[in-house]
């Protein structure tokens, strides 16, 4: 049997990550580009992005990763050369998605236990309200088009999702424009401008992902009926909430990890929490190399067992832990040594600035937690191991992680950088025990 090198895996696994690399900085570029303008208007705005932001994230993401589950399914259907089964398994998460979306909208239009928790005036929690209450009709589209691209990039097709993203990229930039600063008659929104721009680029990206279904002969052998002329199919719905519900909560409790943070850092005040914002954008697009390696990972992974090439299956997620740590040492380390000038990019205001660079320290290890985290949870993912991946997540991330921060940030006075500390210790924790978790489940899958 032939022995499968790193060089080779690495050339599997490029071809399928870097459109999702692209596509999901695409996506990360809508938060970039609110930041960066809100930096201009003002750090109450900003500070309120970054609240708002928080809450629809908490939501979005919780409800995305019961989504993604349609990744594992199809791409072993993939594997096993189950076309239509593949393509059924798209129609039902198209339906979770929507059944999803009523509480999530639900929760955008009220968000106040998230001001609750931030500990927000009326004058900011009003400011958040105005950026949440947009978002409430971007959600749908949002999660219609996770199940497009978690089915797309299980079946080797990623290009088509990042072409799509790229597409609504290029729509948010004028409208957050116009939006947030005003154009003619159209008056200066703020923060709510992002959000107005979010929800409607969102909305064209998901009808632009529909007719790309419907024209695209590479979708036709999957026999995927437009949602309308179909109805639930209870069982199959089972099997996508069966592993969906512990992914869902993984990512939950990985992304809250962060949007806590949000919270309770904006009990310091708009300055703290505004450099916070800064730096959490900022490692949010250093993740972006890690979850696409991650996703071409996990789509390999789950082809392969589908397949039932087991040894293959193994050595490729080998290969992509260990490719993931070298890129997120290399740009981890490029991150906290050219510090200065990247802050400098995201505001003139030097309180801001000053509230931020301290935190940028601990980026390097950070991202090296969160690299390995992430591309250990989608391999186990393939394998449909969920459910003790997120009581990891749940010790780590918000043990050590939110509770070891809030200690170090209240009780020994150490602000956001303890906050920092801690979520650093918690990702490098999970890492660890994650990775060990692979190891067994390789052993144990020969």
């Amino acid at each position: 049997m032939t022995r499968i090198r790193f060089i080779d895996s690495a050339r599997r696994l490029v071809p399928l990550a870097w459109p999702v690399l692209v596509g999901q900085i695409a996506v990360m570029m809508f938060s970039t580009i609110d930041t960066l303008m809100m930096g201009r208007v003002s750090p109450e705005d900003l500070a309120a992005l970054a609240v708002g932001s928080a809450a629809y994230v908490t939501i979005f993401v919780g409800l995305m990763g019961v989504i993604l589950a349609v990744g594992p399914i199809a791409g072993r259907q993939f594997g096993a050369q189950n076309l239509a089964g593949a393509g059924s398994s798209f129609v039902q998460a198209q339906w979770l998605a929507v059944l999803l979306c009523v509480p999530g909208c639900l929760a955008l239009w009220f968000p106040d236990p998230f001001t609750a928790l931030a500990q927000l005036d009326a004058t900011q929690a009003a400011k958040v309200r105005a950026y949440t209450r947009p978002e409430a009709f971007a959600l749908p589209a949002a999660l219609l088009f996770t199940a497009f691209r978690g089915f797309s990039t299980a079946v080797s097709r990623p290009k088509a999702v990042m072409a799509m993203q790229l597409t609504g990229l290029l729509a948010k930039v004028p409208l957050n424009a116009v939006l947030v600063f005003g154009w003619g008659p159209i008056p200066a929104m703020g923060v709510a401008g992002c959000g107005w721009a979010t929800a409607i680029a969102l909305i064209g990206q998901a009808l632009a992902a529909l007719l790309l279904l419907r024209r695209d002969a590479f979708y036709r052998p999957f026999n995927i009926p437009p949602l309308w002329q179909t109805r639930p199919r209870w069982a199959e719905l089972a099997a996508l909430v069966k592993l969906g519900l512990p992914m869902g909560g993984s990512i939950l409790v990985e992304v809250t990890g962060f949007t806590f943070m949000a919270f309770f850092i904006a009990r310091l005040g708009a300055t703290p929490v505004a450099g916070h914002q800064i730096a959490v954008n900022l490692v949010a697009m250093m993740f972006m190399i890690a979850l696409a390696l991650a996703t071409a990972a996990g789509t390999l992974v789950a082809q392969h067992l589908g397949a039932d090439e087991k040894r293959e299956a193994r050595t490729v997620g080998r290969h992509a832990l260990t490719l993931a740590a070298l890129a997120a040492a290399a740009v981890g380390a490029v991150v906290a040594l050219a510090r200065e000038p990247i802050v400098a990019l995201y505001t003139d205001s030097t309180a801001t600035a000053a509230a931020a660079l301290p935190l940028l320290v601990w980026v390097w290890f950070f991202h090296l937690g969160d690299a390995l985290q992430t591309v250990a949870a989608y391999v186990l993912r393939a394998y449909q191991v969920a459910t003790l991946p997120m009581v990891i997540y749940v010790v780590a991330l918000w043990g050590l992680g939110i509770g070891g921060g809030y200690f170090l940030a209240f009780g020994r006075a150490g602000g956001a950088v303890g906050f920092w500390q801690a979520a650093t210790a918690g990702l490098l924790m999970a890492g660890l025990l994650l990775s060990l978790l692979l190891k067994r489940v390789f052993d144990e899958n020969r």
